[in-house]
């Protein structure tokens, strides 16, 4: 038990760079004392004793300001970093190194008594400000949620959902796409990915083929202007042909934005 008690201490103390010392810890951050209320709360629930259960979580909520169901299963070195208006619902379950921060839901779709109907992180899952995870889905190991995302389906392992609703950023060579530097360590405060969005990725697909059409429709006026030129019947351009390229394409690649 004392054991696990110094783990909970330690990886706040590695994961917070405020934290200064093992008493701070113990004594001003609620995230830890959720924890080490949710413990508690979950024997009774699982032993049959349902309504003290409840109450000391709805202690915790009221000293904490974070709501863990004593149904939830939470894992071991799991760090609520500010967390307040943090929410876990029943059947979430939450795996070991876990990070999440302030105004994150792990919350439920389905009304369905019984069922599966939270969410379930993996191992050394972030989830950054903000976030709503709703489901009885996974988010894998490794997995970064962007701040305010909403995700309403599954997470690979190593990959980061951003975007409401959330889209997926695949993970590369084995690595999550954050902005830790190759040799520093592997977690990463909030998140915070070095990927472009998606959807901004896909607009600027666009953008860029529509430029790239744009030039090769202006070489083919001008290749029919210089031919026009040999027939002696007249010229056989079109008054509105467009002999020069008009798509701006960088300005418009600096609206959907870097």
């Amino acid at each position: 038990m004392f054991a696990r008690l110094r783990s909970d201490i330690q990886c706040i103390l590695d994961r917070d760079p405020a934290a200064r010392s093992t008493w701070e810890v113990i004594t001003c951050y609620p995230g830890l004392h959720a924890i080490w209320l949710h413990r508690p709360a979950h024997w009774c629930w699982t032993h049959g004793f349902k309504w003290l259960g409840r109450f000391i979580s709805h202690c915790g909520r009221w000293l904490t300001g974070i709501e863990i169901h004593p149904g939830a299963k939470v894992g071991e070195r799991v760090f609520f970093d500010h967390a307040m208006g943090v929410v876990v619902g029943e059947t979430a379950e939450i795996g070991d190194g876990c990070t999440i921060y302030q105004g994150v839901t792990l919350g439920g779709t389905s009304l369905y008594k019984g069922t599966k109907r939270h969410p379930t992180l993996g191992k050394d899952v972030v989830v950054s400000a903000g976030a709503k995870v709703l489901g009885g889905f996974e988010v894998g190991d490794g997995a970064k949620i962007g701040s305010n995302a909403v995700v309403i389906k599954p997470v690979p392992a190593g990959a980061t959902a951003v975007g409401i609703p959330a889209r997926i950023i695949p993970s590369k060579e084995g690595q999550s796409a954050d902005v830790t530097e190759p040799h520093a360590p592997k977690f990463s405060a909030y998140g915070i990915t070095q990927e472009d969005d998606p959807l901004s990725q896909a607009m600027r697909g666009l953008i860029n083929n529509a430029s790239s059409q744009e030039h090769q429709i202006a070489l083919l006026w001008q290749a029919i202007e210089k031919l026009s030129e040999c027939v002696k019947k007249g010229d056989c351009v079109p008054d509105d042909a467009a002999l020069k390229e008009q798509f701006e394409a960088g300005k418009l690649n600096d609206l959907v934005g870097k």
